[in-house]
């Protein structure tokens, strides 16, 4: 419920930040203390965060997500329950890359090599049982022949580059069991859906956090000050480190947690395909097999006209700040290689994320560097019973997924509804 013409006033909860973690944490908030005035402050003109959907082909046809996608450890993911909840379509066709996907290059003994070598890497980070923390590089063999597909992959993993990223922490890295789903109207869809029965101020930057009143804290924004009994801060890592919100009493420890647990980046280009039967419906493929250099292609999800092109890390970074015209060139040069030299004429640029330069965000998911992965915990930890945090980064093993942020938006709500 959008609220029109907000000047502040008095709250008993405010929310920072209309993500999954805020918007579930409002939610809850809503269930567990009807008695509560709960109201969610986004400084964006839109709810859903890194979860936002666009639908060029019209509201009936498939979606398409310009953030996160995927309904990771679908069987027991919070977002499942909730999308058949608010009537949207959760589509159960495998995800390419798992049991009974399509791989385009499933066949490809090359192929099967590279998923091999990547397999041993990824259990080598997960019987990682060493006193000290270190980066993923020092996972690979030297002289392993798909060292570049590895990096590639766990840049898709982190979002980050492999020498930034700690082996703990992805090591304790788990979405929950099942499968990777989708929801048809789009994740940003139903995070977005999920929120309507919230107060919601739109456009509305919190610049301050005093928490210094015994029994109140006063948030300074841009459109007048509010006077809440408690907050949830479920802004970025990115956000927090910057220090785009000032608290008082200064939190040293959470601009540190922050500032160690950085947003990754994964953008996304998607390309129109002016011939659509000319690819088989959600195919995956590798624009590469030999660099870290590379993007991820779906072809056709849902059978729209498009490749979802996916691209992580520096090469994520250095594609956006060139523009559209340059990721949509890289893709095109990479799906030349796979499918031949003719393709090209039959692509045009459709639209494009951009993660790292969202003022709001500042990036996708975020990683832990070397050492930083307890700071989780840090981060997640409330101060005085009056002020919550929560996000996909403080989750311990669910980090970097909506439903991770869900989790965590749920346990601060809970600590809320007890502590007041």
């Amino acid at each position: 419920m959008p609220i029109e013409s907000w000047k502040g006033g008095e709250v008993d909860v405010a929310v920072i930040g209309a993500g999954a973690a805020g918007v579930a944490a409002a939610r809850r908030l809503q269930l567990l203390r009807p008695d509560l005035s709960v109201v969610l402050l986004e400084a964006s003109d839109r709810v859903g965060g890194r979860a936002r959907s666009i639908h060029p082909f019209g509201t009936d046809a498939a979606a398409l997500d310009l953030g996160c996608g995927w309904l990771h450890g679908a069987r027991t993911n919070a977002w499942t329950g909730i999308a058949e909840e608010v009537g949207l379509t959760v589509d159960r066709t495998p995800a390419p890359w798992s049991d009974g996907g399509r791989r385009l290059e499933q066949d490809d003994p090359g192929a099967r090599a590279a998923g091999a070598a990547v397999n041993r890497f990824f259990d080598r980070v997960y019987d990682y049982d060493g006193d000290k923390d270190t980066d993923l590089s020092t996972m690979l063999s030297p002289d392993d022949p798909w060292r570049e597909r590895i990096y590639a992959v766990g840049a898709f993993m982190t979002g980050g580059e492999l020498d930034k990223s700690s082996v703990i922490d992805l090591g304790r890295y788990d979405p929950g069991p099942g499968p990777d789903w989708r929801v048809r109207q789009g994740y940003g869809t139903l995070v977005a859906t999920y929120g309507l029965p919230v107060p919601t101020v739109l456009g509305v930057e919190v610049s301050r956090v005093d928490h210094s009143g015994a029994d109140h804290i006063v948030l300074s924004t841009g459109k007048g000050e509010l006077r809440a009994g408690a907050v949830i801060v479920t802004v970025s890592t990115n956000v927090l480190a910057a220090e785009r919100i000032a608290f008082w009493p200064p939190l040293p420890e959470k601009i540190e947690a922050a500032s160690r647990l950085p947003l990754g980046l994964a953008n996304k280009l998607f390309i129109r395909i002016a011939e659509p039967d000319m690819f088989p419906d959600d195919t995956h493929a590798m624009g590469s097999q030999h660099s870290r250099r590379t993007g991820a292609y779906q072809l056709k999800p849902f059978g729209a006209p498009v490749i979802e092109a996916y691209f992580a890390a520096d090469l994520a970074l250095d594609l956006e700040r060139r523009g559209i015209d340059a990721m949509f060139d890289f893709s095109v040069e990479q799906l030349k290689r796979v499918f031949g030299a003719g393709i090209g004429a039959k692509f045009s640029p459709l639209v494009m994320s951009a993660w790292a330069s969202e003022p709001f965000v500042g990036g996708s998911y975020s990683y832990a560097t070397p050492g930083a992965s307890d700071l989780r915990g840090v981060l997640a930890a409330p101060c005085d019973d009056r002020l919550f945090f929560a996000g996909e980064a403080c989750s311990r093993s669910r980090y970097s997924t909506a439903h991770g942020a869900y989790e965590s938006g749920v346990v601060a709500a809970e600590a809320v509804a007890k502590a007041l």
